[in-house]
Parts: structure tokens; sequence; C-alpha cells
């Protein structure tokens, strides 16, 4: 039996560590606890299909915080007699959920490709899995505007070392109408995507823009492109999980069995950093800059690369995006500058030498000019913005 006279709350996560969604979610419930002041956390590093630790099943505590994979673990959590919350829903149980919006993702997904005039689209997810299911019915429904929709769906597990499906993500890809926009039903799967893109020579994104869910920043970072992505709330989830489950252990019965957290929004990057384009040409001159950005190219360089002449060049480009060759290649290096300045650690000299800027003083100049902020400035933001806590 547990003790009423305890002061402080025994509390067991069984939230996976492997997963960006699950570190989220353990960063929301860490800082409830922070501010509770009263839990004392029971947590081991774990993926998120390991079996409950042994220990769990003589653990005596107060709440239990999981996100329940199967059965078999629902049924070990409903001996404990213990309040519980669930954190992924993929199980039909009586715990309470706490979970992300499925449906308003897809949405916010489906809206950045369309503020970009993409007309063909892909989803790639997972069979079996709800939450996939319902992404791929939200946005399927919110581009049914779209000249066309293809879905790619295979098993958990399966594609990360099978080269069947391998050689059949290839095929589904070459057979994509052109330009075409995918949603990844999680990061996880972008990066196997853009493999396989890279396999067969298409190029991201000017043929395929691709966004994935949950902002996983160590595998969006090392994708190649860096992969855009969907931050879908699993902080926020962590959070409210860990304020209904201190609800539940005073005795609350708060309304309603499930919580839908609202999505934040899409971090682009540069699988998704294009427009519909249908202009080949225009398409290679993009790729060229994107490629070449710390190097001193001239608008005859890209032009080379296309097989068009400068003029001719200049005139397509102008129709497509509205702005000239040295405008777009101005912007991309801003940009890419900007995010190395927010994400990384690079002295400013070698950030400008990375994105084509003369010296780091000229880079200081265009920030300043183009964006009203200093790199110190822009730097020392992201600092405070890491620092600060805050529900998102």
């Amino acid at each position: 039996m547990k003790s009423t006279a305890r002061k402080h709350k025994r509390i067991a996560l069984l939230v996976e560590t492997s997963l960006g969604s699950g570190r989220e979610i353990l960063k929301g419930i860490a800082q409830f606890a922070r501010q509770r002041g009263n839990w004392e956390i029971f947590h081991a590093a774990r993926g998120l299909e390991d079996e409950v630790p042994e220990w769990f099943d003589s653990w005596e505590g107060d709440g239990v915080i999981a996100r329940i994979q199967d059965e078999g673990m629902v049924d070990r959590l409903k001996k404990l007699e213990t309040p519980v919350v669930d954190v992924l829903g993929v199980t039909d149980n009586e715990f309470p959920l706490v979970h992300v919006d499925d449906e308003k993702i897809s949405q916010r997904v489906a809206r950045h490709f369309l503020e970009r005039e993409f007309a063909h689209f892909g989803f790639y997810g997972i069979s079996g899995e709800n939450w996939s299911q319902r992404r791929e019915i939200a946005f399927r429904k919110s581009i049914s505007s779209g000249e066309s929709f293809a879905s790619f769906n295979t098993q958990r597990g399966k594609s990360e070392g099978d080269s069947a499906h391998f050689v059949e993500m290839q095929a589904w890809l070459t057979e994509l109408p052109k330009p075409a926009a995918i949603m990844v039903c999680s990061d996880q799967r972008g990066l196997i995507l853009l493999e396989a893109a890279r396999a067969v020579g298409i190029t991201v994104p000017e043929q395929v823009a691709v966004v994935g869910v949950d902002n996983d920043l160590t595998l969006c970072e090392v994708a190649t492109p860096n992969l855009s992505s969907a931050r879908g709330g699993h902080y926020r989830v962590g959070f409210e999980a860990a304020n209904l489950l201190d609800r539940l252990i005073a005795g609350e019965r708060p309304d309603g069995n499930s919580i839908r957290v609202q999505p934040n929004e899409i971090v682009v990057r540069d699988s998704s950093d294009s427009r519909g384009i249908s202009d080949p040409a225009v398409r290679s001159a993009i790729q060229f800059m994107r490629e070449h950005l710390a190097e001193s190219i001239t608008n005859e360089d890209i032009a080379k690369a296309t097989g068009l002449s400068k003029t001719r060049l200049q005139i397509r480009f102008r129709e497509a995006l509205g702005i000239s060759l040295r405008e777009f290649l101005s912007e991309r290096r801003l940009r890419r500058a900007e995010n190395l300045i927010r994400t990384t650690g690079l002295t400013f000299a070698d950030i400008a030498e990375r994105c084509g800027f003369k010296h780091h003083n000229y880079l200081g100049y265009v920030l300043k000019r183009q964006r009203g902020v200093t790199p110190q400035q822009l730097r020392s933001a992201k600092v405070r913005d890491t620092r600060t806590s805050r529900i998102t």
C-alpha cells in the first residue's frame, strides 16, 4: 500500500528517449515537475518498443505517464491500480490520453505546400499505425484541390533494413509527377525517403519537396538536405499529461478522456524551401545555386549549368519566381547564414565564408539591412530562448 502521508509523489515514466518526440514529452514533464516541486521521477533511457522494465512490477508509486505501445503494456499498467496517463494512443484502453492533433498537423503541412503552389502530392507512412493513417487522411483531404495524390505505406521496422522496400520506394518516387510535395509521417521516415530520392537522382526540393513531423533536431540536421519538419507539440503533451496526472492523483475526475494538443509551426529547412516550379531550367538553376552558395558564382555560371543563355534564363527565372537570379542567391545565402548563427557555435567569419559572403563584416551589414539585427543579436536571442522555460 502507498503511504498517504508521503509528501512527495513518486511518478514513473515509460517514455522513450530514442526519438525526438519522446524527448520533447520528457522535457514538458520535467517542466511541470519543476513547477510542482514535489514530484520524484523514476525513469530510465529506453526505446519506443522496449519491454516494460522488470522493476516496474514491484514498483510502488503514485502515478505513471507512458507511451503505451501494445496490449501487454496495458495489462501490466492495469495491475498497478494507480493513475496512468497515455501519451501515444496507439492502443484502445481506458487510460486518459494526451496526444498531438494529427489532423491539424497535416493541415499545416498541406498549407505549407499549397502556399508554394504545388499541384502534385504524396504521403509516406506506416501501415497499421492509427496516427499515421489519421495524418494521411487529413493530408489527402487538405490538398484535395491538387491534381494528383499518391501514398506509400510500409510496416513499422520494414523500411529500416529491407532492400526490396527501398527499391519499391525508388520506383514510387520516380513515378510521381514532378514537381511533387511529400508529407512524411515522421522524421525517421524522412531520412529514408531522402536517401531513396538521392539514389535515383531526384533532386530535393527542386523535383520533390519533403516535410516530416516531430522536428527531431538531430535527424533533421543530419539529413541531406536538412529536413523541414512540423513541430507537433510534444513538449506541451508532456506538460499537459503531467498536469492531468497530478489532478488524477489528487482525486479529481476531469471532463473527457482525451486531450489533443495543437501543433506548433513548421520549421522550414532545405528539403521544402522551394516552390512548385514546372520549368526544369529554373529548377536546375536553383539546385546549382544551392550547391554552390559558398562559391563566387556568376549569372553566366548558373546559366551554363542549365544549358540556357544568361538572358533567356534570367527571363524564365523571373517569370517563375518574380525575382532575379542575384536576388534569389542573396536571400538563400542570408537564410543559410541565419540558420548557422542560430544553431551552431561557428565564428561569424567561418559562417560568412561558408555562405558566400566576402567577410564577416559584410555579413553583418547585410543581416542588419535585411533583418534589422546584428549577428551577435541573432545568436544572443537564440541563447535567451533556449534558457527561458516556455510551454510550446
